[in-house]
């Protein structure tokens, strides 16, 4: 009953995103998404990340997308990054 603050991706995907608007609730697209993928990921494919990006942004999520140049894991600057999305969410909420 409670939105979620937002929702966070790190080195990730949207599998069938060709059939995700059919699977999205109705409201869900309103969520903030923070995105964050390596660009020298060997794991997920960047491009992957990216393209999933694209289609969440076109059916109305609000993405912050962030990439860095890591292979599948995290940097200091990503949760530096991923803190202060952190932040501003508690902060709206």
């Amino acid at each position: 009953r409670q939105p979620l603050g937002g929702v966070i991706a790190l080195s990730s995907y949207l599998p069938m995103a060709d059939r995700a608007a059919a699977a999205i609730a109705a409201g869900a697209a309103t969520q903030s998404l923070f995105m964050a993928h390596g660009q020298m990921d060997p794991v997920v494919p960047y491009a992957a990340g990216m393209h999933s990006a694209a289609v969440l942004r076109q059916l109305g999520f609000r993405v912050d997308w962030h990439a860095y140049p890591i292979p599948h894991s995290v940097s200091a600057d990503e949760i530096r990054d991923l803190g202060d999305w952190l932040s501003a969410r508690f902060a709206a909420g």
